[in-house]
């Protein structure tokens, strides 16, 4: 449980530095954005930076989803969560999405302070809808786990 909770705290941590970090003024994509595009368009998929920044949204979000639910359902060193599910786990999924929601909107509220950085609605929007799909994920990972049968000694 230690580990997770550590794992949890530099996972925030790094988050921070990516959100609050200040930023040069400028609205020019940075050149990681362009050469991610650049690469799924050499493959033949389309991409923009405005999809690209979209679900980089999203996916900066997954981890708390995951992390959260778990840090929050107090998962030792067995990782039992089947005796959570029936002890609402689903309401525990719901806390760390507003939990999430409220760490996006904090986010979002500090870079109107940060010089270079741009606050957006989308941003809160798309963030929650990662941590969402993180704990969602989860729920349903240990309710797959949880059906599966045990395996027979033999």
């Amino acid at each position: 449980m230690r580990t997770l909770r550590w794992t949890f705290a530099v996972y925030l941590a790094a988050v921070l530095v990516v959100t609050c970090w200040p930023s040069p003024e400028s609205t020019a994509a940075p050149g990681w954005a362009l050469a991610v595009v650049d690469a799924f368009r050499a493959v033949g998929l389309p991409m923009t930076v405005v999809f690209l920044e979209a679900a980089s949204n999203v996916v900066m979000f997954l981890p708390f989803g995951v992390l959260g639910l778990l840090v929050l359902t107090g998962t030792g060193a067995r990782g039992d969560l089947a005796a959570g599910l029936t002890r609402g786990l689903w309401r525990r999924a719901g806390l760390v999405v507003l939990t999430g929601f409220v760490l996006s909107l904090a986010i979002e509220l500090t870079q109107l302070l940060i010089p270079g950085r741009y606050s957006t609605v989308q941003d809160v929007v798309l963030n929650t809808t990662g941590a969402a799909l993180g704990a969602a994920l989860t729920v349903g990972f240990f309710a797959v786990r949880r059906a599966r049968p045990a395996p027979s000694a033999t």
